[in-house]
């Protein structure tokens, strides 16, 4: 089936073909006509397969033609999703999809001054992507009203619970109309989504695509057995062997994330950071020169780029192993998106291991393994730019030294 075979309006029908989208996804194809029926819908979706155009056009399509016969602006249809920069990804996918008809989408998160967003939901909206806090701190102003939604739209619902939007995600329910559609999105299930999701949607389709793999065909995926003190020599390796391609670099901390950037720096490679410390500002800076291939490397931390649609990301690295083995899944899924190829690579140090293992449990097969003989080993250390040592107990001795000899010094004085 193709896009043209839908009964969607003509505008978006152009904008999908000017995007180069043919035709639906798996995702897209089931949840499509069961949502332009007025259905509630439940799907469960692997990342990277389409599951925010999978809503976008059958809402667009809804709004724009209930548009047709009523000029009133009001908030039809609210997206919750966890993080600042989903909301205007998502937002991004409304806009490109929905271009000349007749349907407003506007992004809405903290971290930014609210007066300018007021002034916009002022002038009326159709579609919201939202985060829950900003969204609640103008309801309670009395700049926000949510009597006119029809469709209830939670992304990356996983995710929202693993941040604690539990109670956000049902206090939602008492500020928009009994009567309205619920699309509820995820990439995995577990038995608290499933109790979440079953008390949100009433007689919902289930759409469920999983394939033997969790982690989509499109993405070559291996692991490479490396200390952690060494783990920036062989960044440093893959840069250099891939000057041009994109990487992702996923760190466990953002303090960690700086540091990785000072070792790059140290050998003349340039990088930006992506996590819960910068301003707003500086992370949407810092994603434009990434998507725009300004920055090729760019070191991030799972909160910061969870669900963030990046084209063409030739590698991801897993600096550091996550600690929730899900996010493994989640983590590799931002290359090879669509149809593109990928890779993903994980450094692996020996107390890593047993996170290595319950990832292996999770995908139900080991991860292949990249072999590195002693002297390729050796070689890509010895070959670095790095010339600080990478012996952290060799430093932790020497500083013991330094301290003992001042203590001698200060007696020897007295």
């Amino acid at each position: 089936m193709k896009f043209d075979d839908y009964r969607i309006a003509p505008e978006i029908k152009h904008n999908l073909a000017q995007l180069g989208f043919k035709r639906p996804t798996d995702i897209q194809y089931k949840s499509i006509t069961p949502i332009l029926r007025g259905e509630d819908v439940l799907a469960i979706a692997q990342t990277g397969t389409g599951k925010t155009a999978a809503f976008a056009i059958p809402v667009l399509h809804l709004i724009h033609d209930a548009k047709k016969s009523s000029r009133a602006d009001a908030i039809r249809c609210i997206v919750m999703v966890p993080t600042r920069e989903l909301a205007i990804q998502i937002t991004e996918v409304f806009q490109k999809i929905g271009q000349g008809t007749k349907v407003k989408a506007f992004s809405l998160f903290g971290g930014v001054e609210q007066d300018p967003q007021i002034l916009k939901l002022e002038k009326g909206i159709d579609v919201l992507v939202a985060t829950p806090g900003r969204m609640f701190d103008l309801i309670s102003q009395g700049h926000l009203k949510l009597n006119h939604v029809e469709v209830l739209i939670l992304d990356e619902a996983d995710h929202m619970l693993d941040l604690g939007f539990i109670k956000d995600i049902q206090d939602v329910i008492r500020f928009i109309p009994r009567k309205h559609q619920t699309l509820f999105f995820s990439a995995t299930i577990n038995e608290t989504i499933k109790k979440l999701a079953y008390s949100l949607v009433h007689n919902a389709i289930r759409i469920q695509i999983s394939p033997n793999d969790k982690v989509s065909k499109n993405i070559n995926h291996a692991v490479m057995h490396v200390e952690m003190d060494d783990k920036r020599f062989f960044l440093e390796r893959l840069v250099n062997e891939h000057p041009e391609s994109k990487i992702l670099v996923f760190v466990r901390t953002k303090v960690r994330a700086e540091r990785v950037k000072a070792a790059m720096e140290r050998v003349g490679i340039k990088s930006e950071t992506l996590h819960g410390d910068k301003e707003q500002t500086d992370r949407l800076q810092v994603l434009n020169q990434f998507r725009k291939g300004e920055a090729k490397l760019l070191i991030a931390t799972d909160v910061s780029a969870r669900g963030i649609d990046i084209a063409n990301v030739d590698y991801v690295v897993n600096y550091d192993l996550p600690d929730v083995p899900e996010n493994y899944v989640h983590r590799v899924g931002r290359t090879g998106r669509g149809t593109q190829k990928g890779n993903a690579i994980s450094f692996c140090s020996t107390e890593e291991k047993p996170i290595l293992a319950e990832i292996e449990a999770y995908l139900t097969r080991p991860v292949q393994v990249l072999e590195l003989d002693q002297l390729d080993y050796s070689a890509t250390i010895d070959f670095s730019k790095d010339t600080t040592s990478s012996d952290l107990k060799s430093l932790l001795k020497e500083a013991e030294k330094f301290e003992e000899m001042k203590r001698k010094k200060s007696k020897g004085k007295k």
